[in-house]
């Protein structure tokens, strides 16, 4: 039972209340200042499935937590570029703890599509708040001021310090029973929002990596839900949002998660590609002469997972800057743009899996331990790859889509 989030501690004076103007250079010495923290966190938060009291507080108290929120709730409204780059760093120290803020800020977006008085009181009140959801099965029945929602959600990560919850539904019952259809005529997929405290989890978080996320599921049944506090999600970006005014809020969600969960990818090889740099200066493998350094077979292992790695950053964050630069000028995401980041999304995430890989085997048994710094980040980023944004089925979609063929708008 989810009776209440992570308790985190945040100073008066960074509340929701105030806020400062901070560059790029200003949140990168935050993540610096917060990431060690995560780090030497990352071992328990993998063992009990969560992060810890004291790293939510830290997070928090450098707001790192509302950077797509809304400035009228307290937020940043950061730019998707900028995004990258603090997600990418925050990777480099601890996979799960970016996952989560990723999460975290993805979820923070919906604030500027909800009314002004809705969006106040779950995150400009509470300087600690922290919206998850996930997929699953939710049925919601039309009733007098709002809806009764029964839902069963999975994957739903940073459950356990979340303040509220979010379930998706798609089968919408009007009060004759028929099933609520959008412009599309297909089912209407809507989400519903409520408190955490008193929600059940179902604590199945037990997988290979991102362990520390405690992406756990919930269920609630026959809840109320009113009417302000539900939103369908897909057409958020078809109106001007009635606060917020960054462009940030005409992309829609699905290429923002992609920008955010790629950055998680290669910040952690990131990660591991540093650490392996570091031990190959004084390692020398049992039965050889030299170190690591000094190998052939490692300099060239080294040199592909650096060309790897690095090219796949360049074109991601080419794409999310090509896109921030047209979407402020036209005041719209195009759907090309929508396919580039798609495909470059799914790219970076695995030439980040690929350069871990080949360093992964040329660390050899230094690999394996769980003290070490390669072994859990080899289990997360290959976690990451197996998320929706990293399916190599994304490109067969932008592939059939620049054959002519009609776009699957579901994941981009």
């Amino acid at each position: 039972m989810n009776d209440s989030p992570t308790p985190v501690t945040v100073s008066p004076e960074r509340s929701a209340a105030v806020v400062p103007t901070l560059t790029l250079a200003d949140w990168l010495d935050r993540i610096d200042a917060v990431g060690p923290l995560a780090y030497a966190g990352a071992a328990e938060a993998d063992a009990r499935r969560r992060l810890s009291a004291e790293l939510m507080s830290a997070l928090h108290r450098n707001r790192l937590f509302r950077l797509l929120l809304p400035r009228a709730q307290g937020g940043f409204e950061m730019s998707l570029p900028d995004y990258f780059e603090a997600i990418e760093r925050l990777a480099s120290f601890d996979a799960s703890t970016a996952w989560c803020v990723c999460q975290g800020n993805c979820c923070a977006m919906i604030a500027a599509y909800l009314d002004r008085d809705v969006a106040d009181r779950i995150w400009k009140d509470d300087p600690a708040a922290v919206l998850a959801w996930g997929p699953g099965k939710t049925e919601a029945a039309a009733v007098d001021g709002g809806y009764r929602v029964t839902a069963r959600s999975a994957f739903a990560s940073g459950s356990h310090h979340a303040t509220w919850l979010g379930a998706h539904g798609s089968a919408v019952r009007e009060r004759d029973g028929t099933v609520r259809t959008g412009t599309d005529g297909r089912p209407e997929n809507r989400t519903f929002l409520f408190p955490a405290r008193g929600t059940a989890l179902i604590e199945n978080w037990d997988v290979l990596g991102l362990r520390g996320t405690g992406s756990d599921g919930f269920a609630v049944d026959d809840m109320f839900v009113a009417d302000e506090l539900s939103i369908v999600r897909a057409t958020m970006t078809d109106n001007r949002p009635p606060h917020g005014s960054s462009t940030l809020y005409g992309f829609p969600q699905m290429p923002v998660h992609a920008t955010g969960f790629a950055a998680t990818a290669l910040g952690t090889a990131r990660g591991f590609v540093d650490a392996f740099l570091d031990m190959a200066q004084e390692k020398t493998p049992r039965l050889h002469s030299a170190p690591l350094r000094d190998q052939q077979v490692v300099q060239d292992d080294v040199g592909h997972a650096e060309a790897r790695l690095s090219a796949g950053r360049a074109w991601l964050l080419s794409e999310v800057r090509d896109a921030w630069d047209g979407a402020e000028a036209a005041g719209a995401v195009t759907l090309e743009t929508r396919m580039k980041i798609r495909l470059a999304a799914t790219h970076a995430i695995h030439e980040a899996k690929a350069a871990v890989d080949l360093l992964y085997d040329a660390a050899g048994t230094s690999s394996v331990f769980a003290s070490g710094p390669f072994e859990r980040r080899f289990r997360d980023i290959h976690m990451v790859a197996q998320q929706v944004q990293g399916r190599k089925s994304h490109y067969r979609t932008v592939g059939a889509w620049r054959l002519g063929n009609p776009p699957d708008m579901s994941v981009v």
